[in-house]
């Protein structure tokens, strides 16, 4: 179940009345990595086994899927933990350092991924035609039944030229993105000829995520920070934000790789 109903009181107008409304789940999510706790996100979790793949991935605590030997997941009404085991030892040479991210989320040693995502290349065949971007953003919208129900999450989706292939509904944008990130890497699905759609600030650490499966191309609704421009001028990522679909109008802040096709 995504949320719960409530009965309140809504004033409004010098009155108050009763009314029902919705509330979007919020669920404790631990992640185990050879029996070591790593952390505990707080989610919607609908679907707990990637979002915990995806934030490993994006972490780089996992890079390779035939590191993940086994995973189990055990949910009851207060909690979920997914227990990952890996033929790896992902605490080698690492140093925990968590930090807090601009979403309120968590992230670990955000220096160490930054220092090497920054030193990728994108490289890409893709091309994109302004309308695509326009059409995806449109879906977007239209498949966000939990955000309307509700106004309590952040949605985000992997797309190729033709079609939007998965969507993805979450209490954070971090935790939408992350479960993409682990279900690509989960079942080996390519991502060099896809792009993220999403909404949500484009933060580092958002851009990050994407990068760490290889996407070329990230669209947000919402504007981009200093860092997040600069990490995608200088490994080419092509990135697009303050997409409007009444106007039709959308900014560019990198398209060094020359994916959009006017």
């Amino acid at each position: 179940m995504s949320s719960f109903s409530y009965t309140l009181q809504e004033y409004a107008k010098d009155r108050s009345i009763s009314k029902e409304i919705s509330a979007i789940r919020e669920i404790p999510l631990t992640i185990y990595l050879n029996e070591r706790e790593v952390i505990t996100l707080l989610c919607t979790a609908k679907f707990p086994l990637y979002l915990a793949i995806g934030f490993l991935k994006s972490d780089a605590y996992i890079t390779k899927l035939e590191q993940i030997v086994s995973t189990h997941v055990e949910e009851d009404d207060y909690s979920i933990k997914v227990l990952v085991e890996t033929n790896n030892d992902p605490w080698k040479e690492r140093t925990q350092h968590l930090s807090i991210t601009s979403g309120c989320g968590k992230g670990t040693n955000f220096e160490r991924n930054l220092e090497t995502i920054s030193k990728k290349e994108i490289k890409t065949e893709l091309k994109l035609k302004p309308q695509v971007i326009l059409k995806h953003v449109a879906e977007l919208f239209n498949r966000s039944s939990l955000y309307r129900q509700t106004r309590g999450c952040h949605n985000s989706s992997l797309c190729s030229t033709d079609e939007m292939l998965f969507f993805r509904e979450d209490i954070g944008r971090h935790n939408a993105i992350d479960t993409i990130v682990g279900e690509c890497f989960y079942n080996d699905i390519g991502t060099q000829d896809k792009i993220i759609v999403s909404t949500g600030r484009i933060t580092s650490e958002i851009l990050l995520k994407a990068v760490r499966i290889g996407v070329p191309a990230l669209v947000s609704t919402a504007v981009a920070t200093s860092l997040s421009i600069e990490l995608a001028r200088k490994i080419g990522l092509t990135l697009v934000g303050n997409v409007n679909i009444e106007k039709e109008s959308f900014w560019i802040y990198n398209d060094s790789n020359k994916l959009l096709d006017f």
